[in-house]
């Protein structure tokens, strides 16, 4: 295995007086994939927002290259070179697609090269992102992360709400991105088949605790099933 990228170390985390995630271990190593999966209200987009430094954890720590930052604020760790996906297809509606990728950098061979990445979106950066369909402004989503070129990228849900043949799109490109040995990628997804087939580990996630983990691959199918049944 590679070095980590990141680690959550022990880290329970919650809201209030609930906690959501207990005493949970869990490793990105460096230039690979891990594929997060459990159902909904496991504890995924909680954890997700520890990685980030959107929500504080209560005990535990989280590392990144080795460097406890669990108490940096989000901005400290996009220096450190994260980048985040939410879920929602998040954009500026009222601006162009051109737009919003020129909120990142106005360097246009860094846009060219994301356009690259994602073609579709080349006839579309006069439309403002308001109009784009979901899965438009999902590519944008990642686009315009991927454009404060990241060594970690971490994707929130990337095929919730989005059709068919959109999400093939996407799935090549989250394959191809953990493919490249140069950027780690943390995926959330409810899609089991599409979230094995792009990374090259896994973990489930029940109740706020890992319940299971292994080596990706379609081979892996079987057992993640079986243990998001339990």
């Amino acid at each position: 295995m590679s070095e980590p990228k990141l680690q959550f170390v022990d880290v329970t985390a919650g809201y209030g007086r609930s906690m959501v995630i207990n005493n949970v271990d869990l490793t990105v190593p460096a230039g690979e994939g891990v594929a997060l999966m459990g159902h909904n209200g496991a504890g995924k987009t909680t954890l997700l927002r520890v990685a980030v430094g959107l929500l504080p954890v209560r005990s535990g720590a989280v590392l990144l290259d080795g460097e406890d930052v669990t108490k940096l604020r989000p901005h400290a760790r996009v220096r450190r070179g994260l980048g985040y996906v939410p879920q929602g297809q998040l954009s500026f509606p009222q601006m162009t697609t051109l737009e919003n990728l020129q909120l990142v950098t106005t360097d246009r061979s860094r846009i060219d090269g994301v356009l690259d990445t994602f073609p579709a979106l080349r006839e579309l950066l006069g439309r403002r992102a308001g109009l784009l369909s979901g899965g438009q402004r999902q590519q944008l989503a990642i686009a315009r992360t991927l454009l404060t070129e990241p060594k970690l990228l971490i994707l929130d849900e990337p095929t919730e709400g989005i059709q068919p043949n959109v999400v093939a799109e996407i799935e090549s490109v989250i394959a191809a991105l953990s493919g490249r040995g140069d950027l780690s990628v943390l995926l959330v997804e409810q899609h089991v088949g599409f979230a094995l087939r792009s990374t090259d580990s896994y973990y489930v996630l029940e109740s706020g605790r890992i319940t299971s983990s292994g080596v990706g691959g379609p081979d892996a199918l079987d057992a993640v099933r079986a243990a998001m049944a339990v």
